[in-house]
């Protein structure tokens, strides 16, 4: 069943890209933005992380921490985090993937006729008791950032 605004979002401990351990219950007591997606420096994954690296200082400012989730790994993410001077921090959900999976966000895909299991595109947005506060189900790369920032009444 998917998630809805108003669950508890799902807790997890995952590596960054530095291979340090990053757990969800650890950031209680601030906004967290969760958003999963396919793979590192790619077109679209490239847009939405450099939209969040724009609005970075807004996310700063209202205390939000900004975690990327992909099934990289940390020499792919690091890589990703120095081309693109990303501010904020990337995740290693690694196959079968179990935290994607626990958000709803890992499944079949199609991509030219092809059918494979792989990361969705979609964003959370975690208030500071750890339940869910917004669900970004239908995601815009290039105006993710923008969008959760408005919503938030924060742009």
């Amino acid at each position: 069943m998917a998630l809805q605004v108003g669950d508890p979002a799902p807790d997890f401990s995952l590596p960054d890209q530095k291979g340090e351990a990053v757990a969800l219950a650890a950031l209680r007591g601030q906004r967290v933005v969760i958003y999963f997606y396919p793979k590192d420096d790619t077109p679209g994954c490239t847009k939405e992380a450099c939209n969040f690296r724009d609005r970075w200082s807004a996310f700063e400012t209202h205390g939000i921490k900004v975690l990327g989730i992909s099934k990289d790994g940390a020499a792919s993410h690091g890589k990703f985090v120095a081309k693109y001077d990303l501010p904020f921090t990337l995740l290693t959900d690694a196959e079968p993937c179990p935290v994607a999976e626990s958000y709803a966000s890992y499944g079949l895909k199609k991509f030219m006729g092809k059918e494979y299991m792989g990361m969705m595109r979609h964003t959370f947005v975690v208030d500071a008791d750890g339940k869910l506060e917004r669900v970004y189900l239908k995601v815009k790369a290039e105006a993710m950032a923008d969008q959760i920032l408005e919503d938030l009444g924060l742009a």
